[in-house]
């Protein structure tokens, strides 16, 4: 059906009941050299129907669900507290397209005051040094929330020139030019705490069915990948949904 060649690791998932009868649930994990992304499939009882695709409640606010489900409190934010649009960001830094998410949104929410930005650690298993940043993150966060945001700036500048070699020296390095206290930013680096925290913001991540790098959640609704226009257009609905509202 997809035509994936012997290069192509597929893993297919136990299914799994939905409350809906007949149909089960499964995930399949694709790696293609270090790549893997997992994708949820539905196949019918008697195997004849195959769906991909998210499956969507309308008995339910899907969205209303979704801001329930995500954990932001204690998570790096940029912009007004108050601000009426609240986007949620899961992110890898070793992740390219997280890198063009990043440049996109530096231009983009300079326009939109209305909107706080959060970020949510989601390394993946494939990206060698993803993890070790993580964990640099907040530990930067830990010493001065404002420090974050210099250090997510300076990974994502950099992405090019870290490695899993050097990662540990570059992000050490990057935290001295931010004025952070260095022996303090490593003991934390090696600190369970720090790993607890990353593996809470992936399991939060999963918990909202985040299978790829990046995914954001504006006021709830689910955006995959870094597309501006798509993102923007989001961004406008809520607006105007919160101008229809005050009328």
């Amino acid at each position: 059906m997809y035509a994936f060649g012997s290069d192509v690791q597929v893993k297919v998932g136990p299914p799994k009941e939905t409350n809906i009868p007949g149909l089960l649930e499964t995930s399949i994990d694709v790696k293609i050299d270090d790549n893997v992304q997992s994708v949820k499939f539905y196949v019918s009882k008697d195997g004849k129907y195959l769906l991909r695709g998210e499956l969507s409640d309308l008995t339910k606010d899907p969205l209303a669900e979704n801001r329930a489900k995500l954990q932001i409190k204690g998570a790096p934010s940029s912009g007004d507290p108050n601000a009426p649009i609240t986007m949620v960001e899961f992110s890898d830094f070793e992740c390219p397209v997280c890198r063009s998410l990043h440049d996109v949104l530096q231009g983009m929410l300079t326009t939109y005051p209305q909107v706080r930005l959060v970020f949510k650690d989601f390394p993946l298993e494939q990206h060698p040094w993803a993890r070790t940043a993580a964990f640099a993150g907040h530990c930067a966060y830990i010493q001065d929330p404002k420090a974050f945001w210099k250090l997510y700036d300076l990974i994502y500048d950099n992405q090019d020139i870290i490695s899993a070699e050097n990662a540990y020296a570059k992000l050490t390095d990057f935290a001295s030019q931010i004025g952070l206290n260095v022996d303090t930013f490593k003991a934390c680096l090696a600190s369970p705490e720090a790993a607890a925290a990353v593996d809470a913001s992936r399991a939060n991540g999963q918990a909202l069915e985040v299978s790829s790098t990046p995914t954001i959640f504006i006021n709830g609704r689910r955006v995959v990948g870094a597309d501006p226009h798509f993102i923007e257009q989001n961004i406008k609905y809520e607006l105007a949904q919160l101008k229809t509202a005050k009328h």
